[in-house]
């Protein structure tokens, strides 16, 4: 089984639109094995999107990450990565699939709602930034 992080950001815990995506993750047998809600400060912002560290839109996204409750997820299920990336829809909402989570929701491109891992080696990283060994049901 493949594991994902999944996060609500600021925009969708702000828009009461968690009961939603968490919906729709079930709708589409994407197994809910860890969730909580945090608020980053921006110090945690930067080191979860350090990736980015160089590019433009780095401070910008880390003061949004930073600016209210987010809801963290670990997903689990078969070539969940990819699943949960299709849900999402592309990272700009006006690219992205009628009926996925951003092209329903988003209202610009750093405002998308949902964050998912892009890969096994992201998705290892992410979950253990944000959850311990005894937060996830396993």
């Amino acid at each position: 089984m493949e594991r994902t992080l999944s996060i609500i950001k600021p925009d969708g815990v702000g828009r009461s639109i968690i009961g939603e995506v968490v919906k729709r993750l079930e709708e589409n047998d994407l197994k809910i094995i860890a969730m909580k809600m945090i608020w980053m400060t921006k110090k945690q912002a930067q080191g979860f999107y350090a990736v980015h560290k160089e590019r433009p839109f780095f401070d910008s996204l880390t003061d949004f990450m930073s600016s209210g409750p987010a809801v963290v997820m670990v997903l689990e299920g078969d070539n969940v990565i990819a699943r949960y990336r299709n849900i999402m829809g592309a990272t700009d909402y006006k690219e992205a699939a009628e009926g996925t989570i951003r092209k329903d929701f988003a209202t610009d491109i750093e405002k998308n709602v949902v964050h998912g891992s892009d890969s096994p080696e992201s998705a290892a990283f992410e979950i253990g930034y944000f959850f311990n060994q005894f937060e996830i049901a396993v």
